[in-house]
């Protein structure tokens, strides 16, 4: 694979990280003490949330089963629309919503991409999370039943500008434990959680990302402001 292809390889799997992410938003879990049905899981960790934690680990296939690359790291999200997924191996990657813009940080490019954060949410459900009703308005949902020892929800867009054809969330022990995602290019991703804490007190720096020197910025760089400073 030559050097603009596996450019353009990364930046379309930042592309679908981000997007999941804005699903994965919606359904952070909670301790809570509903138990039921996924959707009753998913009414239930809403209320009082405000931040959470967690490890991941994703992996791959493309419409015709061949496996792609896996990744695992951690990530943290916070009300209203902060969050930051942190790959760890065996690449590195950065994706940091600081509630105006979306920094994505290739290390070994030594590249930041910047663009609205408004244009990263579009047509996604990251907004619903401070309001479940949306969830009914930008998607259909219906229950998926109970296989794999998990409770199942199932997702598809409403409109016609979603960058995915559905995903599936299966809650087990009221914590979301895995997400599995298809995109309009049929790749599927599974997703699966671990290690959920809620509310917990983050590093004041967590949402912020400066551009580490030498690096390149494109994209929707600001510039009547500086740069978010790390604590």
């Amino acid at each position: 694979m030559n050097i603009q292809n596996s450019h353009a390889s990364r930046h379309a799997r930042i592309h679908r990280i981000l997007v999941m992410l804005c699903v994965a938003v919606l359904f952070l879990p909670a301790l809570v003490q509903a138990a039921g049905s996924a959707r009753a899981q998913l009414d239930a960790f809403a209320a009082g949330l405000k931040s959470v934690s967690a490890h991941f680990s994703q992996v791959s296939v493309d419409a015709n089963g061949n496996p792609g690359r896996s990744a695992s790291g951690t990530l943290q999200l916070a009300t209203p629309r902060l969050f930051r997924w942190q790959v760890s191996s065996p690449y590195h990657q950065l994706i940091v919503a600081d509630g105006k813009r979306v920094w994505v940080y290739d290390p070994d490019l030594q590249q930041v991409t910047v663009r609205a954060q408004n244009s990263a949410e579009a047509h996604s459900p990251l907004n619903v999370l401070t309001d479940l009703k949306l969830l009914d308005r930008q998607f259909k949902v219906s229950e998926g039943g109970t296989h794999d020892g998990q409770a199942w929800l199932k997702l598809r867009p409403n409109n016609d500008h979603a960058e995915f054809k559905y995903a599936e969330l299966g809650f087990a022990d009221n914590q979301l434990q895995t997400m599995v995602f298809e995109d309009l290019l049929s790749d599927r991703t599974t997703i699966r959680f671990s290690d959920w804490q809620r509310n917990v007190r983050l590093p004041a720096d967590t949402f912020r990302f400066t551009p580490p020197p030498g690096a390149d910025v494109i994209g929707d760089v600001p510039t009547a402001e500086a740069y978010p400073l790390k604590n």
